[in-house]
């Protein structure tokens, strides 16, 4: 039985990502900051463990505990919605912490094991973003696009150790950090900086037309995580939801 360790599985992609491994015989570490809030369902094969991606002494931890990995899912991530003269230099470092070096610390600590057993598999949820240059949302789609940089040159450095890397770019969705944090944001001190408020107006009016369309489901994410493990000739950059496939088009 194949083991997946998933980040930041209390809701939305990664608890949806944890369901649909458990369903096809995995053994799954699904991790989150408070476990205690979990509610996938109990299993044989389900362990559920604490984990701060942008802890080191967290990380160490849940690595020790969960043992030899042979699937990394790198889900765990945060976004906001402003100008970038709004946001503050403490906003800007906790994206890049969560979205980028919390995976890069992930990715070091699991590639010894699956570079001496010659297999293994990263996956890191990216997003669809990077097809688009929307305004107010610089930084989140700075942290991604360097995310999903950095995964294209590690496929053909760990491909002579037998380890393959791949990058999944969701489309919008309620349950995404960037969806939720662009609520979060406009009901937070009267919303994004002021001088930038017409346009951040027409942005979320942009976004919510596109809410009414097709938009990426749980369902779409975790279908192409699960091929980016199990799929040896899936692309290193995987669009997924019918809004993320038609961004990656205009590209």
């Amino acid at each position: 039985m194949k083991t997946v360790l998933i980040t930041g599985c209390s809701t939305g992609f990664g608890r949806e990502i944890a369901l649909y491994f458990l369903e096809r015989g995995y053994h799954v570490l699904a991790t989150m900051r408070n476990p205690s809030a979990s509610t996938l369902p109990a299993s044989d094969n389900l362990r559920v463990l604490p984990l701060d991606v942008t802890d080191a002494g967290s990380i160490a931890a849940a690595i020790a505990e969960a043992g030899p990995i042979d699937v990394l899912v790198n889900n765990a991530g945060v976004g906001a919605f402003d100008a970038l003269e709004g946001m503050s230099s403490e906003t800007i470092r906790r994206m890049f912490d969560t979205n980028l070096f919390g995976a890069i610390a992930m990715m070091q600590q699991v590639l010894p094991g699956m570079r001496a057993r010659g297999s293994g598999v990263i996956v890191n949820v990216g997003s669809s973003i990077i097809y688009m240059p929307v305004p107010l949302v610089a930084v989140y789609r700075a942290s991604k696009a360097a995310l999903t940089a950095l995964t294209e040159s590690l496929v053909p450095e760990l491909a002579p150790f037998g380890v393959r890397a791949c990058v999944i770019a969701p489309g919008m969705a309620p349950s995404t950090a960037f969806a939720a944090s662009i609520h979060q944001e406009v009901g937070k001190n009267g919303g994004p900086h002021e001088a930038y408020a017409e346009l951040a107006a027409q942005i979320l009016a942009q976004l919510q037309a596109a809410g009414s369309g097709e938009i990426t489901t749980e369902r779409d994410v975790a279908e192409a995580v699960f091929r980016a493990a199990t799929d040896p000739a899936c692309p290193t950059v995987l669009p997924a939801g019918p809004d993320a496939i038609a961004w990656s088009k205009q590209r």
